[in-house]
């Protein structure tokens, strides 16, 4: 199933001239050759590529170029590698200025129609160690730049999905990131199974951990964008969060919940973001009683209309999963939580239901709110759920497809990685508390995942 972009979208994502850079501390910083004093005080390894920019559009052979700055080529070996596949080297080239490069034939990459792709670019020195590594994520586009053909008619339909006008976001200082470089040394083979949660994009949340939430969410939205990436937002401080249960907190009341989310709105502005918003609240609803219900529904539907003031957020409504409430109760907690004005909703957020049984719920709840589209958390639900239908860290589970729009159902703008894998449910079969790094069960979620898929059918 391919994807099309227009001649318009190609030239605008082609125009962004973004240097993707990473700087990843080196423990060995003299480098291979000890006795040269020029590199006896060089600090981290700082990446440069030159091509391709983040956002790009490719076709044809291309030539990948980037370095390292203030190394000598003779130091270190460089590699790329597309959406987790074979590392392949680069030679030295000195055109122009000492670097990296490879020519490279994208017209093959078709298992994401359009994108996005991720490569990534990794620089080790001749030990083998990794000096330093990035990922930049581009699209790819058969052919000349002319208007390419309309989509077949199985193609998945993006016309208004907020979701397919830019790359999303790998986060270069992630847990799993951080994991790889711990483990690199000591334990290679399990940071290596890493990389399968390091370089997927993942979702950002905010609650009541994040302090000054304007300013959390300008500074975050700023270093997304400037990558050439749409940042993708949870939105997570509603009054009696999670029920009071592992994930409680939240907003102290009605008035600081809006005066919260008005500054969440606020640290976005005019740029474009998507925002998951406030996950289990409305499944969630039967621990209050009527009074805190109502308010609740209010509030919901308060901060739709807060950041759907900003023309280019795009705000999908949570609605639990398919294992919780009935299509019909589910669209009618919709509907009064303000579902009319917002973009669609969100499913399977931190849950493992399968693919297939949350595209059917969702699309029975889509046909009763008058066809709004939906988003579908894939992180954790590559074998599913539980017999028993454990939520809280349940043991044996495996990552989902990978992000991208191309989901193969014109309802559905996209498979999410919005529940961060790695990151514990709460303190539950042997996990740290709520939102807390735990690796073991990362390593785990990554074993049994022999590889990712793209996207489903």
């Amino acid at each position: 199933m391919k994807k099309y972009l227009s001649a318009r979208h190609i030239r605008t994502l082609a125009s962004l001239l973004v240097i993707a850079s990473v700087a990843v501390a080196c423990a060995d910083a003299t480098g291979p050759d000890s006795g040269d004093p020029a590199y006896a005080k060089r600090g981290p390894a700082q990446f440069e590529v030159w091509w391709p920019t983040a956002g790009a559009v490719l076709s044809g052979t291309q030539p990948f170029k980037a370095r390292l700055e203030d190394w000598k080529l003779q130091h270190y070996d460089m590699q790329w590698a597309v959406d987790g596949g074979t590392p392949t080297y680069m030679a030295d080239n000195w055109d122009d200025a000492p670097h990296k490069e490879a020519a490279v034939d994208v017209d093959s990459w078709n298992w994401n129609g359009s994108g996005p792709y991720a490569i990534r670019f990794t620089a080790r020195d001749r030990k083998g160690k990794l000096l330093a590594d990035t990922v930049i994520q581009v699209y790819v586009e058969a052919g000349s730049t002319e208007e390419p053909p309309p989509p077949p008619p199985d193609s998945t339909d993006t016309t208004g999905n907020p979701l397919a006008s830019a790359p999303l976001w790998v986060d270069p200082y992630s847990n799993a990131m951080r994991q790889i470089q711990e483990w690199q040394d000591a334990r290679p083979a399990d940071a290596e199974q890493l990389e399968k949660i390091a370089y997927q994009p993942q979702a950002v949340w905010f609650g009541d951990w994040s302090g000054d939430i304007r300013a959390a969410v300008d500074a975050k939205t700023t270093a997304i964008t400037s990558a050439g990436a749409l940042p993708v937002y949870v939105a997570y401080n509603i009054p009696v969060r999670d029920c009071s249960s592992y994930s409680g907190g939240g907003a102290t009341s009605a008035d600081a919940y809006r005066a919260w989310i008005t500054g969440f709105a606020e640290g976005i502005g005019s740029r474009a973001a998507v925002v998951v918003l406030e996950p289990d609240a409305l499944a969630g609803l039967d621990c209050l009683d009527g009074t805190r219900q109502a308010e609740r529904l209010a509030l919901l539907a308060e901060a739709v209309a807060i950041l759907k003031a900003n023309a280019g957020t795009a705000v999908y409504l949570d609605a639990g999963h398919s294992a919780w409430h009935s299509q019909a109760e589910m669209a009618r907690r919709l509907g009064s939580a303000g579902i009319e004005a917002a973009d669609g909703f969100s499913l399977n957020v931190s849950n493992f239901q399968t693919t297939t049984s949350s595209v059917t719920y969702g699309q029975g709840i889509s046909a009763a709110v008058g066809g709004k589209h939906f988003v579908i958390d894939t992180s954790r639900n590559g074998l599913g759920p539980t017999e028993d239908n454990q939520w809280c860290n349940p043991d044996g589970r495996a990552l989902g497809y990978g992000p991208g729009t191309a989901t193969g159902h014109e309802e559905v703008d996209a498979f999410l990685w919005i529940k961060r894998p790695g990151e514990s449910d709460g303190t539950c079969n042997g996990g740290p508390s709520a939102g807390s790094w735990w690796a073991d069960y990362a390593l785990g979620l990554a074993e049994r995942t022999p590889a990712l898929i793209a996207y489903g059918g």
